[in-house]
């Protein structure tokens, strides 16, 4: 089993910035990609960056140039750097990511979701 630790979320006001931080541990032979996913009160949840195992990275449209997605392989974590933030961007943000473990089984797992709320 993989569990997944995310902090750094909270309020912050329009142009502000936040880190967050997602942290994997358990029963982990190698992790593929690992990106977060955000969902505004209802919307569906939606991609907002991935990173891949090698570095590359992608971005919504929404958050080009205002966020950057970071990993730490030796940690096992991942961050997100938002700066600039809107009042669009409120929402609860998700960390996912695709593990192998020692038996071979890939899946696919999420943390338990950060608010972020952005409000003056």
């Amino acid at each position: 089993q993989v569990q997944l630790v995310e902090s750094g979320g909270g309020l912050v006001q329009p142009g502000g910035s936040l880190r967050l931080s997602c942290a994997a541990s358990g029963n982990i032979f190698n992790i593929y990609n690992m990106g977060w996913y955000r969902q505004a009160p209802g919307k569906k949840r939606e991609l907002v960056a991935v990173i891949s195992s090698g570095g590359t990275t992608s971005y919504a449209d929404s958050v080009k140039g205002r966020f950057t997605i970071s990993r730490d392989g030796a940690e096992n974590t991942v961050y997100l750097q938002m700066n600039s933030l809107k009042p669009e961007d409120t929402a609860v943000y998700y960390c996912h990511t695709v593990v192998k473990n020692t038996l071979g089984t890939i899946a696919s797992y999420w943390g338990q979701g950060t608010q972020v709320t952005v409000s003056s």
